[in-house]
């Protein structure tokens, strides 16, 4: 170690024979403290940059993304990092994911319609897109009185393949959601439509619609969340992730749901996916369709 090294890591001029008597150390490991302390530096610098990093894939995902995510976030700009130094950065940092809120559920069974099957059996699982969809309904807050959404959710892909808002909750809700999956969905014919029992569900504008389509309609056990989670669980992720408690206007919900489906969660929202890994809705489309494809 030279002694322009030395003397500024010993500022005040002590002799170190001094210094490391009152310390209790030895002056090789004084002297290898100091050889060692640029390579720290380094690594706490290339730690700070990497904790910047983190900060911003958790900003633009609002505050969603945990450690698994943000691993794999990294891994897709090129940056191959152990999940436990994410983890550990993430927690020193003080940088958490969103825990969701329990949903108070809308159904409303219509006790007079006869329910469809159970096709699903709580398998929320398609190996190809446009055979299995799960439906369902929520409420958004605003101050204008509540917002409501209608969803379908292909199972293949997790894409939200279709959906509708308006100030009410009426069949024709479910009616545009599921119109808009058949128009964008490419669903074949037989393909499991399914949701609760809710009276939306068992109207006859909807049922009309599913023989028109060529559907087959599925439905859940009244009261039972766990016959429709995969539907349930978007809504969760969704309130959680967006984090507006209540919105000004109808408007401002419209606005803010339309972007984070559209723009955030089909397009840039990572799903771990047990053949693919860390994909969005539309990568898993397209990764889907292309394992279908007959060659050549």
């Amino acid at each position: 170690m030279d002694a322009e090294k030395a003397s500024e890591a010993n500022p005040g001029g002590w002799p170190v024979a001094f210094l490391c008597r009152v310390l209790d150390v030895t002056r090789s490991a004084y002297y290898a403290y100091l050889a060692a302390k640029p390579a720290a530096e380094a690594r706490q610098a290339e730690e700070d940059e990497l904790a910047d990093e983190i900060r911003k894939i958790h900003t633009c995902s609002r505050g969603a993304y945990g450690a698994p995510r943000v691993t794999a976030a990294l891994r897709r700009k090129g940056r191959w990092i152990n999940r436990k130094k994410v983890e550990r950065i993430m927690r020193e940092r003080d940088i958490r994911g969103v825990t969701r809120r329990k949903r108070r559920s809308l159904t409303k069974a219509d006790t007079k319609a006869a329910p469809s099957p159970d096709l699903v059996g709580r398998d929320f699982t398609a190996a190809e897109a446009g055979t299995k969809l799960v439906s369902d309904i929520t409420y958004l807050p605003t101050l204008a009185g509540w917002w409501y959404l209608a969803t379908v959710i292909d199972l293949a892909t997790r894409e939200v393949v279709g959906y509708a808002m308006a100030d009410h909750h009426r069949a024709e809700l479910v009616v545009d959601a599921l119109k808009m999956a058949a128009g964008r969905g490419a669903l074949k014919e037989g393909c499991i439509a399914h949701s609760d029992r809710g009276s939306e569900y068992t109207s006859g504008e909807y049922r009309n619609l599913i023989r028109e389509l060529k559907l087959r309609q599925s439905m859940g056990r009244t009261g039972s969340c766990y016959d429709n989670a995969a539907a349930e669980s978007f809504f969760g992720l969704l309130k959680a992730e967006i984090g507006t408690a209540v919105w000004e206007s109808h408007e401002a919900a419209r606005a803010d749901i339309f972007r984070f489906i559209e723009v955030e969660y089909n397009r840039t929202r990572l799903r771990k996916h047990p053949e693919y890994g860390y994909v969005t809705p539309l990568e898993t489309r397209a990764l889907v369709t292309q394992d279908l494809t007959p060659a050549a």
